[in-house]
């Protein structure tokens, strides 16, 4: 099973557990695939970055670093979306389509509301580990 996954899924799994931590757990064990493109990463990595000084105790670029090796990386050129309110949501939407991946991981109420767009699913974490991970 192939997923993007949103920032907000990322870091909640690896400071908070939960569902998002189910995630990234079911990531790590190869039974789901994250795909990524280049401004997601580089979006996790400025989230860290910020995070890592703000909690010093928390090392999250051997997180980070993981996903740049073992995360299937998509190419976004060419594709251009305007459809999140919130125009930093759209690069999910682009690597979705441009891997025809039709699930997004997330809590963010932009993309939650477009749900749906192009055939791609948001769903919250919970929604996901419940419907695609139990049982």
């Amino acid at each position: 099973m192939r997923i993007v996954l949103d920032t907000n899924v990322l870091i909640s799994g690896i400071f908070f557990g939960g569902p998002p931590s189910e995630i990234l757990r079911f990531w790590r064990q190869s039974e789901i695939k994250i795909i990524l493109s280049s401004p997601i990463l580089s979006e996790y990595q400025r989230v860290a970055e910020k995070l890592s000084a703000k909690y010093p105790s928390v090392d999250i670029e051997p997180i980070i670093r993981l996903f740049a090796i073992f995360g299937e990386f998509v190419d976004t050129k060419g594709i251009s979306e305007t459809i999140c309110e919130d125009q930093d949501d759209n690069k999910f939407i682009e690597c979705a389509i441009a891997s025809q991946c039709k699930l997004i991981i997330s809590g963010d109420k932009h993309l939650l509301s477009i749900s749906g767009y192009k055939g791609i699913v948001v769903l919250k974490p919970r929604k996901f580990v419940d419907a695609y991970l139990k049982g």
